[in-house]
């Protein structure tokens, strides 16, 4: 499974890097991310705000750190 996670670099952008991965390793789901800082990419995708997360090319979540119940939706 392809995520992206699109942010400055900054502490919230950072948490949702490491919320993913955590989920992931717990669940055992075979995940490649990918975290871009390059504004152009970012805004590439339509998103304004910051952290956000693509799952398989489309934006999920946008503007905050998500939570682990979401992160386990996406994971499926």
């Amino acid at each position: 499974m392809d995520i992206k996670v699109l942010g400055s670099g900054c502490a919230k952008c950072k948490a949702t890097t490491d919320i993913i991965t955590r989920v992931a390793a717990e669940t055992g789901k075979d995940v490649t991310l990918e975290k871009i800082e390059d504004m152009r990419q970012i805004v590439s995708f339509g998103v304004m705000t910051t952290p956000a997360v693509v799952v398989e090319g489309r934006v999920v979540h946008k503007g905050s750190v998500p939570s682990r119940d979401q992160v386990l939706a996406w994971l499926g």
